[in-house]
């Protein structure tokens, strides 16, 4: 069985969305559907057409293009419940550890609320791909619009329990501030001095800066080192409980 292949594209002012081909079966996903004319556009330059389309969340910016890309394609919409709000043209709805077939490979779906309540992330074991929408950024995680910092940590804890050679593809490019940020935070982490240098010059170079391997963010993401010591003192929060020390973080981020 080939391997997947991933075509990341932006749209909007820093959104990203993802094609993922298999080329034995033909079959096409694309991730969110927040510009339909980006996703079209990215599909046409490839020559694939689109079997699916898996969205992560309810927000505008993933959901806006969804009736155009479906009904240009013929694709077949996988998405959430109504957990926070109605989306309009799901085919088939989705809940924590369900799971799908998408070109001869299961397809589990990881429920993690906290940025909405609806948030559902995609897990391709066979490929090493996780599709984590607004959760898990490289070196950052989403704002708590629709839940708190509990439920957020357990839901970036289900992220964390994955293989370290788990592909992140998260839905925004806020790897520059999230590292400047990382680094007020846990300033004497030499594994994030290296990638917030590597960061910089990617942006520099006007490149993307995800994927991340979850073995990296493990090492650099404040919000995947909770129970790390060193950062607990950092913070002047040794001894605190790991929901504490998310929220700390969550909040100093938010006034960044």
């Amino acid at each position: 069985m080939a391997a997947l292949e991933c075509v990341q594209f932006p749209y909007g002012s820093d959104n990203y969305g993802v094609l993922v081909h298999d080329k034995d079966s033909g079959q096409t996903a694309c991730i969110d559907a927040g510009d339909a004319l980006s996703a079209l556009s990215a599909l046409d330059t490839q020559g694939w057409t689109l079997s699916h389309l898996l969205i992560t969340h309810h927000h505008g910016d993933h959901t806006a293009g969804l009736m155009d890309i479906k009904n240009s394609t013929g694709c077949t919409v996988i998405g959430p419940e109504a957990l926070s709000a109605p989306i309009a043209g799901i085919d088939q709805h989705v809940s924590d550890n369900s799971e799908f077939e998408f070109a001869n490979r299961t397809v589990k779906v990881l429920h993690t609320p906290g940025h909405t309540t609806d948030m559902m992330n995609f897990y391709f074991a066979e490929d090493n791909l996780v599709f984590t929408g607004d959760t898990l950024f490289s070196m950052g995680c989403g704002r708590l619009f629709e839940g708190d910092a509990a439920m957020m940590l357990n839901s970036i804890n289900k992220l964390k329990a994955l293989p370290d050679n788990t592909m992140v593809y998260c839905a925004h490019e806020y790897t520059a501030t999230n590292a400047r940020f990382a680094l007020d935070v846990d300033p004497d982490n030499s594994a994030l001095k290296t990638r917030a240098a590597e960061v910089t010059s990617l942006r520099k170079d006007g490149k993307a800066t995800v994927p991340s391997l979850l073995g990296l963010e493990r090492q650099t993401n404040p919000f995947l080192r909770t129970d790390n010591p060193e950062l607990a003192a950092s913070l002047s929060m040794s001894g605190a409980d790991e929901v504490a020390i998310f929220a700390e973080l969550r909040e100093r981020r938010n006034q960044y």
